[in-house]
């Protein structure tokens, strides 16, 4: 009797050791995950605070950084950032027309762009626009429609005290009333009649600055 009950007692204590043992895992299981939990809301914690330290810090530095003068604009686009028709070259802003038009229609349509008829003062103008023009022919603010053989620009000067760079023999007249100046073979100055149709030649000075006289 005494041998049965040693092992019930023997098997009693085997089992409940083996609940304990198979029940403290779990136990331990748990404790680990609630102390990743508490990890994970510290470290959440601990960036958000971070980001928003940093978020600070940028913003505390775009503050103290200089900030982009207006001018740089007119340095990188000295015609407009909206002008990539417009070419510079030298304190002026360039247009040449894609279609053809009468010297008078010319005149009018680069004052309505806030322009005129392009006025040739150097050969170093002269030298850019003829690499623009290739031999087509474009009108340039140049005329003798107010005195017959007294070619002057459209802003009012007389062209002889100035630049020229007419074509030999020209200008001629040539009997057909030409009081109106192109540009056309090799960029060298001819007159035709006014109505003839031209592309054309706006300038304007570049942003911020009045226009040369």
């Amino acid at each position: 009797m005494e041998d049965e009950k040693f092992q019930d007692d023997f098997q009693i204590n085997k089992e409940n050791h083996f609940l304990q043992y198979t029940q403290r895992p779990n136990f331990h299981v748990y404790v680990m995950l609630v102390v990743s939990l508490l990890l994970s809301t510290i470290f959440m914690i601990v960036a958000l605070s971070k980001g928003t330290t940093l978020s600070s810090d940028l913003n505390d530095l775009k503050m103290k950084l200089p900030k982009q003068k207006p001018e740089h604009d007119s340095e990188l686009f000295p015609c407009g950032p909206n002008s990539r028709e417009w070419e510079y070259c030298n304190g002026k802003c360039y247009y040449f027309s894609l279609q053809k038009a009468s010297w008078t229609q010319a005149k009018h349509q680069c004052e309505d762009m806030r322009s005129r008829l392009a006025i040739v003062e150097n050969m170093a103008e002269q030298n850019f626009l003829q690499t623009r023009t290739r031999n087509e022919r474009y009108w340039i603010g140049l005329s003798d429609i107010e005195v017959e053989n007294h070619w002057k620009w459209v802003d009012g000067r007389d062209s002889n005290n100035g630049f020229t760079h007419w074509l030999q023999g020209e200008p001629n007249d040539d009997g057909k009333v030409e009081d109106c100046a192109h540009i056309w073979n090799n960029g060298e100055w001819n007159d035709v009649y006014c109505t003839y149709p031209c592309y054309y030649i706006c300038e304007r000075p570049v942003l911020g600055t009045s226009p040369q006289h």
